[in-house]
């Protein structure tokens, strides 16, 4: 492989001919093998952001000549729009403050800021990679902003239209089933009847609620530690560039960013990455919830509940011909424990943090981007490819009610807990249906046959003034 030799403070050292990064990131890949998984690149691109707002900044401050400017900028759009991720090539386990990221980026915007002009990388003239692309920025307060901004994108432009996806489809099939009727099962046990619709929009209420949760997670990530540099007090910052720098970040992104109230706690604390971790692993634990449902209502389907029908995606055996098994859903729900994991790890990263800052952000990034990554692809599949094509067995749905026991529950009102608990007590032992051993016993009942089969109306069950007593 062909080299070229580069400097940093430590001295010269080679690098691939090619690359746009130099000596410090060569160092950094050398020192950290760890995982061959790279930072993020929505932190990347972030960065690139940072970067251009800054360089644009600058130059109106009158700190840096227009010329260099310009060619930062470009340089730096191009980094945020993705043109150059292979040339980002720092695992994830680096120094906990994302110092090596923070001068990869410096590095390839400053090479490919000398290249556009037709100088030889590696020059750092007439852009140097801390003098000018680093001007007034630290890793300390730029790492956090890059990693607010990537986990407020990846929320709002691709997890949160998953989310309302879902919803939708949920939405479609709560109307589609609500003439369904069918048994309500509380403790795993039969239960008064329900609406197959109800209970799917159960779910899709869920799915909205989920997409609230990713709103709220937005808004804990608006405010950004940029301008605080190593501490937090803003040293080698001109005390504009934050205000200025911001907002433009604000336009570029179409999200509403401020400057952090407080630069010391937005850089030593990242509370507000675990309060959105937070969120996630509420809405992997909702997500759950719901995959979990639709397995046990699909489940037999001959020989268990057997209520839907999921799409049929791929054989679910190698070994019994015809078997089906509800992949979608398993799917999802090993996606909602990764998050649950991953949020324990955020929240372990978060604490860690001593005095005026956090050490291990990108494995905290990397976990809360695997997150949404994983939440986003699963989501979408899981509504397009599983929720849509449900079909409901209304024969089965049927024949569950009229064989259930909680079937009495409709007459407490009528002839008291007690002598309904005998007829269920009987239908459990003869197998006659609950309607069946009514008819025969009316007149002991006090119970005219249309008043029966009022009591005994299962549609009439599921609205709130039943009159049904008791607990579940």
């Amino acid at each position: 492989m062909k080299t070229r030799t580069e400097t940093d403070s430590m001295g010269a050292l080679d690098v691939p001919a090619e690359a746009l990064y130099g000596a410090s990131t060569q160092r950094a890949v050398l020192n950290f093998p760890v995982s061959g998984r790279c930072v993020p690149l929505p932190v990347i691109h972030a960065y690139g952001l940072i970067k251009w707002a800054a360089a644009r900044v600058h130059h109106e401050l009158g700190l840096l000549p227009q010329d260099h400017a310009a060619l930062i900028e470009q340089a730096a759009l191009e980094v945020a729009e993705g043109r150059h991720d292979a040339h980002f090539v720092i695992d994830i386990y680096q120094t906990g403050s994302g110092t090596s990221t923070n001068m990869n980026v410096n590095e390839v915007v400053a090479n490919r800021a000398c290249q556009i002009i037709g100088r030889p990388l590696g020059t750092k003239d007439p852009v140097h990679p801390n003098d000018h692309v680093n001007m007034g920025q630290s890793s300390n307060d730029t790492f956090p902003t890059a990693v607010h901004i990537a986990v407020a994108q990846e929320l709002n432009r691709r997890l949160l239209p998953a989310l309302e996806t879902l919803q939708q489809a949920l939405t479609a099939k709560a109307e589609e089933f609500w003439e369904v009727l069918k048994i309500g099962r509380t403790h795993l046990m039969d239960a008064t009847p329900v609406r197959l619709g109800q209970e799917f929009r159960g779910y899709a209420r869920q799915a909205e609620l989920a997409a609230s949760r990713v709103h709220k997670a937005l808004n804990a990530l608006m405010e950004l530690p940029l301008g605080g540099t190593a501490v937090g007090t803003g040293l080698n910052s001109h005390p504009e560039m934050p205000a200025r720098a911001i907002p433009l970040l604000a336009e570029k992104t179409g999200l509403p960013f401020r400057e952090a109230q407080d630069h010391f706690e937005a850089q030593s604390a990242k509370d507000a990455l675990v309060e959105a971790s937070g969120q996630l692993k509420t809405i992997a634990t909702s997500l759950f919830k719901i995959a979990n449902d639709l397995r046990w209502l699909s489940s037999g389907p001959q020989c268990a509940i057997g209520e839907i029908r999921l799409p049929a995606t791929q054989p679910g055996s190698s070994i019994m011909p015809g078997k089906v098994n509800p992949v979608m859903c398993e799917s999802l729900m090993q996606v909602c424990a990764r998050v649950m994991g991953n949020d324990a790890t955020v929240t372990w990263c978060a604490a860690s943090g001593n005095l005026e800052l956090n050490v291990m952000m990108p494995a905290l990034a990397a976990a809360l981007l695997e997150s949404i990554e994983l939440l986003t692809n699963a989501t979408a599949l899981f509504a397009t490819r599983c929720v849509s094509g449900i079909v409901a067995n209304r024969e089965r749905c049927t024949n569950f009610i009229e064989h259930s026991l909680a079937m009495v529950t409709g007459l407490n009102s009528k002839i008291g807990y007690d002598k309904a608990a005998e007829i269920a007590k009987q239908s459990a032992q003869t197998g006659t249906p609950v309607r069946e051993l009514c008819l025969e016993r009316l007149a002991e009942l006090g119970l005219t046959e249309a008043e029966l089969n009022e009591a005994l109306d299962p549609a009439r069950m599921t609205q709130p003034d039943a009159g049904m007593v008791g607990g579940g």
